[in-house]
């Protein structure tokens, strides 16, 4: 989008509009799964316990079963933390990559600096529409790869064509 700007009443010059940041972040899609078929095994253990258990052993009413199943809860909960250590933003000409969650780790990537941006897809995440992104740049550590994200053709076009058009307009 372009804004005008006046210089003078007789000349009028568009100058691009600062583009907003985008932030990325990993799928909650195998997430929100996990937590599904977590609950369902809690809820089998529930009916198992109370159905069968008790019947059979009406002398041990404490739920056993459904407290250890609760456990199973704790992989969907450590995957969640685990996305939200990991953020991808884009912002005018930069790529930032952040993760952790108590202490920090940045990685700032020049978009001109952008050779190649694959889009990588287990046949499990191209049923979900998710996949993995590999961004290579020039230089030292020239990969960075995120996984599981959303909609990731769109995401490497969009990445693309910001690497192209901040080169190609010398914006630095």
């Amino acid at each position: 989008m372009l804004t005008p700007i006046v210089l003078h009443t007789s000349a009028v010059q568009f100058f691009p509009a600062p583009m907003a940041d985008i932030v990325i972040r990993p799928s909650m899609k195998f997430i929100k799964a996990g937590y599904i078929c977590a609950l369902l095994v809690v809820c089998a253990a529930i009916v198992v316990h109370y159905k069968y258990l008790v019947v059979q052993y009406p002398d041990q009413r404490y739920p056993y079963l459904p407290i250890a199943s609760l456990l199973i809860l704790l992989w969907p909960i450590k995957r969640h933390l685990q996305r939200q250590t990991v953020k991808l933003t884009l912002a005018g000409d930069k790529l930032r990559y952040e993760t952790g969650l108590a202490s920090k780790s940045m990685r700032l990537i020049q978009l001109p600096k952008v050779q190649d941006v694959r889009v990588i897809q287990s046949f499990w995440q191209r049923m979900f529409g998710v996949g993995d992104i590999s961004i290579e740049t020039a230089g030292e550590n020239s990969r960075l790869v995120v996984e599981n994200l959303d909609g990731p053709r769109e995401l490497a076009e969009q990445i693309t064509d910001a690497a192209t058009h901040t080169g190609s307009t010398g914006l630095h």
